[in-house]
């Protein structure tokens, strides 16, 4: 008896011990997305070293590209709280 009263009460705990791991694993795509913004910007700073009459169209490719890599960024924090709210 003394065993099943700890399970049931273990049950809830758990669940919150899941839920705060998912939704930091889910904030890790932050850090990736730093990376790709970081690629993006240190590529148009070569390519306008190598050919400086291209900088303007360069800087309307990593402009789409720095969009492109903060949308997928802005999905991490949404997730965890997907995770946090949706998991009772």
């Amino acid at each position: 008896m003394n065993d099943k009263a700890r399970d049931e009460n273990s049950q809830p705990e758990m669940l919150e011990g899941a839920k705060s791991m998912g939704a930091g694993a889910a904030t890790i795509a932050s850090a990736g997305a730093a990376v790709g913004i970081g690629n993006v910007f240190s590529s148009l700073i070569h390519s306008v070293a190598r050919n400086p009459s291209l900088a303007k169209q360069l800087f309307g490719y990593a402009i789409l590209g720095f969009a492109l890599t903060e949308a997928i960024a802005s999905f991490a924090p949404m997730m965890a709280f997907l995770i946090l709210s949706v998991f009772r």
